[in-house]
């Protein structure tokens, strides 16, 4: 058995390719095959007639060169061939496709040969990334490909597919808008998609049988089969393509959220399979390290790892027309591999966005120091974290299904919602001993701090205010979710929403539904009609944000300059203002309370201005006719409240 200790070898020491030819890359004359395996003794490529025939009709030893490449010309047309490499590493490892495989067969066990141009749809020479000025001019939806459409409410015909994002006039039972459709109407700038490269957990032969959101990867850079009409053949490619072309005709970007911080398999992964250890990292004693918590982390430190992850991004880029890349875990990452991904990014488009998980599932053998961690933000170029210090405030600690926070009645954090409200930037204002999670500010500037609070991960927003205020009514559960979205989607930073927020979305107290069924994950678009006034009210936000540029100011030195809060103090409130045309807004000062009181407060107004009623209650009036004059203004509880001075 081979010996899964590494403790004896010197991985500084292996040769380092720079070209971009690995992999197989085809023309009807030839298809030459490159790999990096180093240490091998002998590798195979072996040729198949489909995905799962038993015997190869075709084996080809490949020829090392100095730097570790194996590599061979077969000069035939073999377009609709499946392959895989077979590597002798002191014993015969796995048949895999390969680390560099751009498209795979039925469950991804072996490559498929193909002509890249015609995976092209109709019309994807025009396609174009959606321009994005600034960062904190986005607003991201999380959503998973298969949640998206699997609802029999959704309306959509291509259920759990890349193509249901192409459907358009798509409705609920209720005749409300689905799909593409409720995606513009809401306004949002860029959807999110959870991991659309190809992972292990579904059999694509069956995908209605299991259920997983995708963070198990097996191939990095193909399109993940369960999501396309036929596994089996190009579609991948093609549908992803016209969902992606969809999106950008309805001027919505795409962000993927990419897992190079671990494999799904570690000892048979494709990885371990071609050069033994090499692309983990590895504790004091030789063994598999776990930053991840999934078995392994990425040594993204290693020269061909980075460039692996550099060539794999900048393929989705190009190939894609991907607007933006999330990292899961990207405190497993080391803060030199970010900073070269934001260059190689801007080569492509200043306007790829670039963010992800400032922290790791477990402890890693890498220097805190030299990893992109929360904490080192300011040491990476134009990439952000999430907030988690925010997202706790907003609702409660995240892992305590009964934690409360400001907007279900916890009158303690105040100065961290005060934290989340300036991006976790310095503000002269705050009194961060009082910011429990973080005393002190971890971002240097707006566009650093992604602001939420729910994701596809632990509870719902809704499940999770229900759980940890039993005793509320229906009424206020729903005053507390549009008070969350409203604290998001007017402060400073990146606002991020997550899939079905906008309606009360339920998992039904799953907390980490990963792999629970359809029952448990799908949208229900019946919701909608249910919770229309939520929906309604996120709308109107999302809208106010994109006219008023007060509340997605560019810079922590504008902030400072034009955000002030306000002396008046009350247990659950928070009151500021954006002053002086803040980022070049029309409205002169924009004043903002935040109730997170059950009860209606008082709260002193500036009587010397012309103010205008924005926001009241539960309800957004974006042309703000209704006039207030007065030293006092009473504020509903569980409600923002916004003047504006016109």
């Amino acid at each position: 058995m081979r010996d899964w200790k590494f403790d004896h070898i010197d991985f500084s020491v292996f040769p380092y390719y720079g070209g971009n030819d690995l992999g197989v890359s085809y023309t009807p004359e030839k298809t030459t095959i490159k790999i990096w395996a180093p240490t091998a003794i002998e590798v195979d490529f072996r040729l198949y007639s489909t995905s799962r025939s038993t015997d190869p009709i075709r084996i080809e030893p490949l020829t090392k060169d100095a730097l570790g490449c194996w590599s061979s010309e077969i000069t035939s047309d073999l377009k609709g061939l499946y392959y895989t490499f077979q590597v002798l590493d002191h014993e015969w490892m796995n048949e895999t496709p390969g680390p560099d495989a751009r498209l795979v067969g039925m469950n991804g066990r072996r490559g498929l040969i193909f002509n890249p141009e015609e995976t092209n749809p109709k019309g994807w020479e025009n396609d174009r990334r959606v321009a994005c000025q600034h960062p904190t001019d986005a607003i991201i939806y999380e959503v998973h490909v298969r949640d998206f459409s699997i609802s029999s409410a959704s309306g959509m015909l291509n259920k759990g597919k890349f193509l249901a994002f192409t459907e358009e006039g798509t409705l609920s039972p209720q005749g409300l808008k689905t799909g593409i459709d409720h995606l513009k109407e809401l306004g949002v700038t860029h959807i999110h998609l959870l991991p659309v490269s190809d992972f292990f957990s579904v059999d694509e032969s069956h995908p209605e049988k299991s259920y997983n959101w995708g963070y198990d990867p097996l191939n990095y850079n193909a399109p993940e089969g369960s999501y396309a009409t036929n596994p089996d053949n190009p579609s991948r490619i093609t549908e992803f393509k016209q969902l992606v072309m969809a999106l950008h005709k309805a001027g919505i970007g795409v962000v993927l959220d990419v897992v190079y911080n671990h494999t799904g398999y570690t000892r048979r992964s494709w990885f371990n399979q071609t050069v033994p250890g090499y692309y983990y990292r590895q504790k004091s004693n030789g063994a598999f390290s776990n930053a991840s918590g999934c078995g392994n982390e990425l040594a993204t430190e290693r020269s061909m790892v980075r460039k692996y992850i550099l060539d794999s991004l900048k393929y989705w880029a190009k190939e894609f027309h991907i607007d933006g890349f999330r990292f899961d875990l990207m405190g497993v990452y080391d803060l030199v591999t970010m900073n070269h991904i934001r260059q190689e990014m801007d080569r492509i488009s200043p306007d790829i966005l670039l963010y992800g998980e400032g922290w790791t599932a477990d402890k890693s053998p890498l220097d805190e120091r030299l990893r992109a961690v929360k904490h080192n933000v300011a040491k990476m170029n134009r990439i952000a974290v999430f907030n988690d210090d925010f997202r706790d405030a907003i609702k409660g600690n995240n892992f305590d299904g009964h934690g409360q926070g400001f907007v279900s009645g916890r009158t303690l954090d105040e100065e961290r919602l005060k934290f989340g409200i300036v991006a976790a930037c310095f503000h002269p204002q705050i009194v961060y001993a009082y910011v429990q999670s973080s005393p002190s500010p971890w971002a240097s500037e707006p566009y650093q701090c992604v602001n939420y609070a729910s994701c596809h991960d632990n509870y719902t927003l809704f499940d999770k205010l229900t759980i940890s205020v039993p005793k509320s009514t229906a009424e206020s559960i729903r005053k507390m979710v549009m008070l969350a979205g409203a604290i998001v989607l007017t402060s400073q930073g990146i606002p991020f929403i997550h899939a079905g927020e906008e309606f009360c979305r339920t998992k039904y107290g799953d907390h980490n539904s990963y792999n629970s069924d359809d029952s448990i994950n799908q949208i229900d678009w019946e919701r909608k009609a249910s919770f229309k006034d939520v929906f309604s009210y996120y709308q109107n936000l999302i809208a106010l944000r994109k006219i008023h540029p007060a509340f997605r100011m560019s810079s922590a030195e504008m902030i400072r300059g034009h955000l002030q809060f306000s002396s008046y103090y009350e247990p659950g409130v928070v009151a500021y203002s954006l002053i002086n045309h803040a980022n070049g807004d029309q409205w002169k000062t924009i004043f903002i309370v935040l109730n997170g009181n059950n009860t209606t407060m008082k709260v002193p107004v500036d009587p010397g201005k012309n103010w205008r009623i924005v926001a009241s209650g539960q309800t957004i009036d974006l042309s703000a006719e209704k006039a207030f004059s007065g030293k006092d203004i009473w504020v509903e509880g569980i409600s923002m409240l916004i003047l504006a001075e016109v």
